[in-house]
């Protein structure tokens, strides 16, 4: 039996643009395809995201994952034994939660303050947190945590929504700027923490009730990362030719879920004081680059260009997650890289 990606999103829970994502990565290819060109996907196929999605709720980045997959694989009753874990701790925090529903019934019996369906919710939302994050990395996530960021999140999305409901296009100047206060908001209340960027992505993916309560729908994801583009390209055409900015704007954003695993990625390797000639850093490093030239070319010149504009124009760094010390990081093992060469 062969399922189109439709019917294997619908089945596994999944967005088809989930799945077109793990095509384009080579994390997931269909077994074949149709004369029509449609992806067609067999049993094999089905086992091998089962172990996918397992490692994902296990916490592994989309690179670990398929680092994992290429290698010797374990038994699938293994995959599953671990899934069995998760899933016990996660029993473990519903319990929590439901004895602290029922003790706050008992203390409420005799009335109920107005704000109590919002106390509950916000208890709800973060229980299921819980199940990405530590305690410790939720005081770290204020868009999860404190009402103010939360209010100023709830005003940006309500805002792009009805921007996108008039027929507002990426692109419109009101729109960009929108875009970019998105970044700047999204890099300031992650800590410009990578990692915890790929598990809020995890969390939408995984949680219906997390889009339901944040209003951030697929449709509005959609429009916000392609206004995020259209903002960032309006940015590099004060400094690249038109040449430059055509091949830019065919490849900008096309690896956009490819950096933040690799971020994060660099990111634990410079704080574990891991040298940049070490094997694992040169590998992060050329990795880099080759996302770098997807987008920018391979001419020394227009990257000099890109550099300058990422240089002087905050609102392409904005949302980044890289700061000066992991950039500094990389660049050294760039020029270790081409010292070797030389």
């Amino acid at each position: 039996m062969q399922l189109t990606v439709g019917e294997l999103a619908k089945r596994c829970g999944l967005t088809v643009r989930t799945l077109h994502h793990y095509d384009a990565i080579n994390l997931l290819k269909p077994s074949v395809r149709s004369a029509a060109g449609y992806r067609l996907y067999d049993r094999a196929n089905v086992e091998r995201l089962h172990r996918i999605q397992a490692l994902r709720q296990l916490g592994l980045s989309l690179t670990d994952i398929g680092i994992a997959l290429s290698g010797p694989q374990a038994p699938l009753a293994e995959v599953i034994d671990k899934q069995i874990t998760q899933l016990d701790r996660e029993l473990t925090q519903a319990t929590r939660l439901r004895q602290q529903l029922l003790a706050l019934r008992a203390q409420l019996a005799s009335g109920q303050p107005p704000d109590l369906a919002d106390w509950l919710d916000t208890l709800e939302l973060m229980t299921m947190y819980e199940k990405y994050f530590s305690p410790e990395e939720l005081k770290e996530l204020p868009l999860l945590t404190d009402p103010g960021t939360q209010a100023q999140w709830s005003a940006l999305v309500a805002t792009l929504q009805a921007a996108m409901d008039r027929g507002a296009q990426p692109g419109d100047p009101d729109v960009d700027m929108l875009a970019l206060r998105w970044m700047e908001m999204l890099g300031r209340d992650t800590g410009r923490n990578a990692d915890f960027l790929m598990r809020l992505r995890a969390v939408n993916e995984q949680e219906p009730q997390a889009r339901q309560r944040s209003g951030i729908t697929e449709a509005l994801e959609c429009f916000v990362e392609k206004a995020v583009v259209a903002a960032r390209l309006t940015l590099f055409a004060r400094y690249l030719s038109e040449p430059e900015m055509e091949f830019l704007r065919a490849n900008y954003g096309r690896q956009m879920y490819e950096w933040p695993p690799l971020i994060a990625d660099l990111r634990k390797a410079m704080d574990a004081a891991v040298p940049v000639d070490s094997p694992h850093v040169r590998q992060l490093a050329q990795r880099w680059m080759t996302l770098f030239r997807a987008y920018a070319g391979d001419d020394p010149a227009t990257h000099a260009r890109i550099r300058e504009a990422y240089a002087r124009e905050p609102d392409l760094r904005s949302g980044s997650m890289v700061d000066a010390s992991l950039f500094a990081y990389l660049r050294e093992a760039l020029d270790d890289i081409q010292a070797t060469k030389d």
